[in-house]
């Protein structure tokens, strides 16, 4: 019975390199929503309602992505890449535009609006294309190589990430004005998104031109190879009873760890900025040159985080316990966040958001490896990993609702104490590790 081949490095990395202008997209959105609604004039009480939408539509898309390319076939664009080019041709063009919020006379509420309902279609077209990378590594790649695909995604993902969190940084170093009329977000955050969209796009032609994805009835003959593996004699075409539970529970406590470390994040990208304005420039007034300065330091930190996270992924496949190295990651990433309020000088900031990397590196490939895993065989892996974005966008959206009320009534109205409560989610997640039910126990071998 047909199995899934090793696969060589150069097709690893070909099946994943698109996800590396996705990244761009998204790091420039976590790295400037705040600051671009700040600058429309946003309170600082409402700005985690703004991050409400990411989640909420990735909750929504990811899985019917996942549902409906499990179904799709159309030959050689094969059943994953044409729901990743609509995708990426969408977020192509509301990256042009989300931007520009402030730029067409509208009112500040009208612009705001105009703000979330691109923020709105820039999400769902960046889940959309993002996606399938992750399904395509979960249809294409063996058991035993899953940890080095998911390891490779994993550096294009923060090498993305590192491009797009430096880009305004960049620009206002080259003489791009980072100033701009009150109400208006400055041209090194417009120019950020447009250079983003064209790479975006580059790197997804790149993917489509070098991957062809397995037939049907490939999948129908690998799934059933899986199956008879973990079955023993009673080979079949999709999973046995047993492997579903397995499955399933797999699922819901890499989730109850997911929860702890996504809500984490979404303070970090919400408050992040409000934060080192405050403890590094000594301003909370988001139409000051002090905050815009902040907001391009926080982009050089994000793209610290990315380069500690890069970093780590090289040595995560080296621990013999998948949980350990898990648990261990965010309870580095937990020190990080709880260190940041405390530090006044923006380099000293280099430490914690490099610790903060490790975390992200572990959440950026483990639960995946885990789950992957566990549904190996099945023949319905995409709509199990399009259900399994909830388990990101769901403590997203309640980490979003809560912020605003916790920092006002718990947090004293200060940004930075939003940071210490990321800190104690991750330690939380990384202490949940441990119940999940890995069935090899072991880091699977490069």
């Amino acid at each position: 019975m047909k199995t899934k081949p090793d696969l060589k490095f150069n097709q690893l990395w070909n099946i994943s390199f698109g996800f590396f202008g996705v990244q761009i997209a998204y790091a420039l959105q976590s790295a400037n929503i705040s600051r671009i609604f700040a600058t429309l004039g946003a309170d600082p009480h409402n700005l985690s309602y703004f991050w409400i939408l990411p989640p909420l539509m990735g909750m929504v898309v990811q899985p019917l992505v996942g549902y409906f390319s499990d179904k799709t076939w159309l030959g050689r664009w094969g059943r994953r890449i044409p729901y990743l080019l609509i995708g990426a041709l969408a977020a192509v063009i509301v990256m042009c535009l989300l931007p520009n919020a402030g730029s067409f006379g509208l009112t500040i509420a009208g612009a705001m609006i105009f703000g979330l309902i691109a923020l709105m279609f820039l999400d769902t077209s960046i889940n959309m294309a993002m996606q399938p990378f992750k399904m395509m590594v979960g249809d294409m790649v063996n058991e035993k190589q899953k940890a080095k695909a998911y390891s490779i995604q994993s550096f294009l993902c923060n090498a993305g990430s590192l491009v797009g969190y430096i880009f305004p940084f960049l620009f206002t170093a080259i003489g791009i004005a980072n100033v701009a009329p009150e109400g208006v977000v400055p041209d090194s955050v417009k120019w950020s998104f447009y250079v983003g969209a064209a790479i975006l796009i580059l790197c997804v032609i790149y993917t489509i031109s070098h991957v062809k994805e397995y037939t049907p009835a490939e999948m129908a003959e690998f799934n059933a190879a899986a199956n008879a593996e973990g079955q023993g004699e009673q080979a079949g075409t999709e999973m046995s009873p047993a492997q579903k539970k397995h499955a399933i529970r797999v699922f819901f406590e890499v989730g109850l760890v997911q929860f702890f470390c996504w809500a984490a994040f979404m303070y970090m990208w919400t408050y992040t900025n409000g934060t080192i304005a405050d403890t590094v420039w000594n301003t909370t007034d988001a139409a000051s040159e002090g905050y815009q300065q902040a907001g391009n330091w926080v982009g050089i930190l994000f793209a610290v985080q990315a380069i500690g996270s890069v970093l780590w992924a090289v040595v995560l496949p080296r621990f013999k316990n998948i949980k350990v190295a898990y648990a261990l990651s965010l309870v580095i990433g937990g020190i990080g966040f709880a260190m940041v309020p405390f530090i006044h000088n923006q380099y000293m900031l280099f430490v914690p958001y490099f610790l903060i990397g490790f975390a992200w590196a572990a959440m950026l490939a483990m639960p995946f490896t885990l789950v992957t895993n566990a549904f190996e065989g099945s023949s319905r892996m995409g709509t199990a990993l399009g259900l399994f974005n909830c388990t990101i966008c769901i403590p997203q959206i309640v980490a979003a609702a809560l912020g605003g009320v916790l920092l006002a009534k718990v947090m004293g109205s200060v940004q930075g104490n939003m940071l210490l409560l990321a800190g104690i989610l991750l330690v939380v997640g990384a202490a949940c590790v441990f119940i999940i039910e890995d069935k090899k126990h072991k880091m699977i071998e490069k």
